[in-house]
């Protein structure tokens, strides 16, 4: 009756040490800071870049068809709004907070009546916003003093090579030749 007594208080006192330490384990993990695993997050550029130019090029008069010429294909066409074509592009890159612009034309018949949109970029500064700059590294010295080159066994030149005997013509039978 005492050893089965014992064998629960072993088995409690064991599970009890595997507890301890794996909140031991957890607690050294604080020593890692959030960006230690960290996914990784594409570049993405989403719907239709238009640029500052470009919105400068639409004027109110002008017909559908130059308006997609200029602008391309818009992003937002609704049955219910027939006169309105929306444009609009974000930048979401990691580190860096999204950013969005929106551009929306107006039409009255077939021609343009107005232009709204937000402050766009130029086609230079979206540019720059997709470039990221790398920091410049220092280049290792390449070139090795004497004392580097001292370390290093001396290999013979290909001439001072000793010639090997020339290989013999026949070799012996691998197996022995029956009698």
């Amino acid at each position: 009756m005492t050893a089965f007594l014992t064998f629960p208080l072993t088995g409690n006192r064991l599970a009890m040490l595997i507890v301890c330490a794996s909140l031991a384990g957890c607690g050294s993990m604080s020593s890692f800071t959030s960006d230690t695993f960290k996914p990784y997050v594409p570049e993405v550029v989403q719907g239709n870049f238009v640029s500052k130019e470009q919105r400068q090029a639409i004027s109110p008069g002008m017909a559908r068809a130059q308006v997609k010429d200029i602008l391309g294909t818009p992003l937002v066409t609704s049955l219910f709004h027939a006169d309105r074509w929306d444009y609009a592009f974000s930048i979401r890159r990691q580190g860096v907070p999204p950013q969005s612009f929106q551009l929306t034309v107006f039409f009255k018949g077939d021609v343009v009546a107005s232009v709204e949109g937000g402050d766009l970029p130029s086609e230079s500064e979206f540019v720059e916003r997709l470039v990221q700059q790398r920091q410049a590294t220092s280049v290792p010295n390449l070139q090795a003093s004497e004392e580097d080159l001292k370390k290093f066994p001396v290999q013979k030149a290909p001439g001072d090579t000793p010639v090997p005997a020339p290989l013999p013509a026949s070799y012996p039978p691998l197996e022995p030749t029956p009698r």
